[in-house]
């Protein structure tokens, strides 16, 4: 997994979604990313892992990842 020390940069939220039933953990840099999770926390931290991973692979391979929402 890629090192978490890019999130500080980033914004992201948790919503509660009526038509899953669960919590959705989003990033403002990555608008086409989501996790589901029954619990708050687990969406959060499901995004923030997914979005690690996406940064990690945009760097593999050589591209810049979204600038943060400032």
């Amino acid at each position: 997994m890629a090192t978490l020390e890019f999130q500080h940069e980033y914004r992201f939220r948790t919503e509660w979604s009526e038509e899953d039933q669960e919590w959705v953990g989003l990033c403002d840099a990555f608008p086409l990313m989501s996790w589901l999770e029954p619990e708050r926390d687990a969406a959060e931290a499901g995004i923030r892992a997914v979005v690690a991973e996406a940064v990690g692979l945009l760097k593999a391979e050589g591209s810049v990842p979204p600038p943060a929402e400032g």
